[in-house]
């Protein structure tokens, strides 16, 4: 999909405050799930943009993305537990 295709709002850039804020992971661990080396990696954590020579940010729709992603898991989770795999 290119740029122009899609709408003002889902190029919306996170800083890490408002990411720590809808995800509830602590700074730390937002870090540790980028990192390879970390036990947290996370291959689907969005990947960080460049803002400037000390700063990074996230595409909102990627981090909602992810959000819906773990939601998504807990719910399949949570099914299993109840014996009915849907």
């Amino acid at each position: 999909m290119s740029i122009s295709s899609q709408s003002p709002r889902s190029l919306r850039v996170l800083r890490r405050p408002e990411v720590e804020q809808l995800t509830g992971q602590s700074r730390s661990k937002i870090y540790a799930m980028m990192s390879e080396a970390s036990p947290y990696y996370d291959p689907d954590w969005p990947k960080p943009i460049r803002l400037g020579a000390r700063s990074v940010g996230w595409l909102e729709h990627e981090v909602m993305a992810w959000i819906d992603s773990r939601r998504d898991a807990l719910a399949c989770s949570i099914r299993k537990q109840a014996g009915g795999v849907r």
